[in-house]
This record gives C-alpha cells, sequence and structure tokens, in this order.
C-alpha cells in the first residue's frame, strides 16, 4: 500500500491533535531512549522530540516517502525503513509511540505484548487508534467497492484494517504484561470547510488508500466521485458550507 507524506499532512494540525493528547497521558519519568514506530512525515515525532529533550528519539516506518519526509522535518533524528510486525529490535525502549498505525497491523494478541517486551521497567507503550470502521466515511468506501466495475480488484481492500477489539478486550490482553494499561476512547469533530470535498480529501490520505491504490487513473477517479456523492449525504452540509466529521480514536498507555 503506498503513503503519500504530502497528502497525509494536508490536515496535519488536525491529525497531530491526538497524538498530542496520548503523549500528555505517558508518565512523567526519566525517558532516555523514545521510538516512533510508524512515525509517518515525522509529526508525532516532533513531539517527542520537544517532551523529552534528554533523550534519544528515533522514528521507522515502512514508506520510503514518510521517511524522506521526516528526515527533512527533523534532520537531528534517526528514521529507518522497518516493518513494526517485523521489526526485531530488542530495546529496551522507555518510551514507544504508535500513533495511528497498529489499526493496520494483524493479530494485536499478539503484537502488543512482543511491543510491551521491548520496554524497560516502567516504560510506557503509548497507542492511539483510528475507531472508525463503523462510521459512515468508512462504511461508505466498502459499499463503493463493492458496487461498480472495480469490485473484483477491491475484493480484498476492506481486510486491510484490522477489526479492533473493545477496550476491555485490549485491558485484558496487556495487563498480565503491564503494571499500569490506561484505555481511552475520545470522538473529535473537525469542522471541513470544503464540506464533502474536504471528507473526501482528508481520507485520501488514510482510510481510501486501500481502495485508491488497486484502481487506474480513470477508475480511481470514477470511485471518488461515487464516493464523494455518497458522502453529501451521509455528512450534511451546515448552514455555512462545512461539514462536521466525527472521528472516533482509541487511546491506550500501557506501562510496565
Amino acid at each position: 500500500m503506498s503513503w503519500s507524506a504530502k497528502q497525509y499532512v494536508a490536515f496535519e494540525d488536525e491529525r497531530t491533535r491526538p497524538a498530542r493528547d496520548l503523549l500528555a497521558a505517558v508518565p512523567a519519568g526519566d525517558v532516555r531512549s523514545a521510538i516512533d514506530i510508524g512515525c509517518g512525515p515525522g509529526n508525532s515525532t516532533e513531539l517527542l522530540v520537544e517532551r523529552f529533550a534528554n533523550a534519544t528519539v528515533r522514528g521507522l516506518d515502512s514508506s520510503a516517502d514518510m521517511i524522506e519526509a521526516a528526515r527533512k522535518r527533523l534532520p537531528q533524528v534517526q528514521f529507518d525503513m522497518a516493518d513494526i510486525d517485523t521489526w526485531s529490535e530488542p530495546g529496551p525502549f522507555d518510551v514507544i509511540f504508535a500513533n495511528a498505525v497498529l489499526q493496520w497491523l494483524p493479530d494485536h494478541a499478539t503484537l502488543l505484548p512482543a511491543l510491551v517486551s521491548k520496554l524497560a521497567p516502567g516504560g510506557s507503550l503509548a497507542i492511539q487508534m483510528p475507531d472508525n470502521l463503523n462510521e459512515h466515511s468508512h462504511r461508505l468506501m466498502r459499499e463503493v467497492a463493492a458496487d461498480g466495475p472495480w469490485a473484483g480488484k477491491l475484493t480484498g481492500a476492506a481486510g486491510l484494517r484490522t477489526e479492533m477489539e473493545s477496550a476491555s478486550g485490549y485491558y485484558s490482553m496487556l495487563r498480565p504484561h503491564c503494571a499500569r494499561v490506561d484505555i481511552w476512547r475520545t470522538t473529535y469533530h473537525h469542522p471541513l470547510a470544503a464540506g464533502a470535498a474536504g471528507v473526501v480529501e482528508w481520507f485520501k490520505g488514510s482510510g481510501l488508500r486501500p481502495f485508491l491504490d488497486p484502481l487506474d487513473e480513470t477508475q480511481r477517479a470514477q470511485y471518488l466521485k461515487q464516493y464523494e456523492a455518497a458522502i453529501v449525504q451521509a455528512y450534511p452540509a451546515l448552514a455555512d458550507g462545512s461539514v462536521l466529521l466525527p472521528f472516533p480514536r482509541l487511546f491506550i498507555v500501557a506501562t510496565r
């Protein structure tokens, strides 16, 4: 799956706010080593650098485009290309930060305890994941994918996002490995001045990627046209022409 740093940062302030809220819940302490896994273009890594001024902060991502953007943004930070599910570095780390990335990876029951095992005693695994698969925005992605000449190409697109556990499921998964597990869910409501077109632009940098990547240019334009028409109905414009986009996210801070 391809990622575009330029498309992703089109809504950088909105995408960075959950990372900032997650970082605020990480326990204060003597953090000497922090790593941002799935660092994207470095916006979340920048928060770690600011918060942990005396720590060695690093980032990793599987996208060459994202890594290039992150290195330009923070030339003093080491960024490496790696897949999280095969990342073998043992640590220990005082903070492992995973902002809006683990929803793309399967088998959380194995992955999350494995990440905790890379923590130093007292270290924290901080996770934020979009919890929006049942929102209109994502339901319509699947419906449009199944209703068009592209259906055969998109049969596996919906499965690239992991079905998330409940809060109690994640608590039960992590508590045996941690001294403390803090879990909460927040729904942000983002005003998008461009209306339905703004919703489409937002998800072109994230949730729509599995549905757009397999298509040729003509099909991609047709898919997006049909998707936007459905979004117009699902998210009626407000009096000023904007749309308020609800965006639920799940947060976890697991301390070893």
